[in-house]
């Protein structure tokens, strides 16, 4: 898969020219990341065929969807594509069952029951979107838009508006349905945590350019280490607050408290020295042997 592109777009800072290439195995988790207004979310759009490039060329499993060289410019509906926006953007006057059947090519009873299982909606087939929670909402996004058996499946901010219990659950349902299907996912995600358990590859975009990719423990790891805001110190304490940990650091003669989940604590104990490193995005607790 080929994804190049030439765009010149308006962010808050004023024009800027989004200009990248990207090149993927099929079947793999790709992440997006990096500040708003940074061309992300206009990525997935021309991917779509709901923006078009300035120049540039789309090939996904062979098949050329965009090329500005030789004119060729596939409508939407001739992609296969399937896009989880992040307001949902479900048919408020179908239920659950008609909304998924909808984004079907054509009507499949056994993919349809599959998709409502893996989806744990099964028990909501006949309700409508206003009776449904967030997640279930976005769940039945999800099923919509695996229903056309998409080549590439886009999620822009699909966890977003979710709590954090939500979120951990939709994130095991999301690399589920993408191992299921077999899919190549392409998700935008200002998470770090996010990105780093589902992805199998990362994009870092800053002002329109690719300025770092590969694997999450590669990219955010040398991310860290390399932050403009760096301190070392000494952990005091780990404290389990709802569903997050406070972590109390001791840094020259103050104390710092930094939020953090289980993943980022796992293998740190009251006593070790650690590094506080943070960059453009979110801070980061390391071992100081990392």
């Amino acid at each position: 898969m080929r994804i190049k592109l030439k765009k010149k777009l308006k962010g808050a800072e004023g024009s800027f020219l989004l200009d990248i290439d990207i090149q993927a195995e099929e079947n793999c988790f790709l992440s997006i990341f990096g500040r708003s207004g940074s061309g992300k979310t206009s990525i997935l759009r021309m991917i779509s065929g709901l923006m078009e490039p300035d120049e540039g060329l789309i090939e996904v499993k062979g098949t050329v969807w965009y090329d500005s060289k030789k004119g060729i410019n596939l409508p939407p509906q001739k992609r296969k594509v399937g896009f989880v926006f992040q307001d949902y953007a479900l048919f408020p006057n179908m239920t659950v069952e008609e909304n998924i059947r909808f984004g079907m090519e054509k009507d499949d009873k056994e993919l349809l029951e599959k998709l409502l299982e893996l989806t744990e909606l099964k028990n909501l087939r006949s309700r409508k979107p206003a009776t449904l929670s967030g997640g279930q909402r976005q769940r039945v996004a999800l099923a919509r838009a695996v229903a056309r058996r998409p080549d590439i499946l886009l999620l822009d901010e699909p966890l977003s508006a979710l709590d954090i219990d939500m979120r951990r659950k939709l994130q095991e349902e999301l690399i589920r349905i993408h191992r299921e299907f077999s899919l190549t996912t392409f998700m935008i995600s200002h998470d770090f945590s996010e990105v780093f358990r589902l992805s199998d590859k990362v994009f870092v975009i800053d002002n329109g350019k690719v300025i770092k990719e590969g694997r999450p423990e590669k990219v955010f790891v040398q991310e860290r280490i390399s932050g403009k805001v760096k301190f070392s110190g000494e952990l005091l304490r780990i404290k389990k607050e709802d569903v997050f940990y406070i972590v109390s650091i001791l840094v020259g003669n103050n104390i710092i408290k930094v939020v953090a989940d289980e993943e980022e604590i796992k293998g740190l104990n009251e006593g070790d020295r650690v590094v506080i490193a943070s960059k453009a995005f979110n801070p980061f607790i390391l071992s100081q042997d990392s």
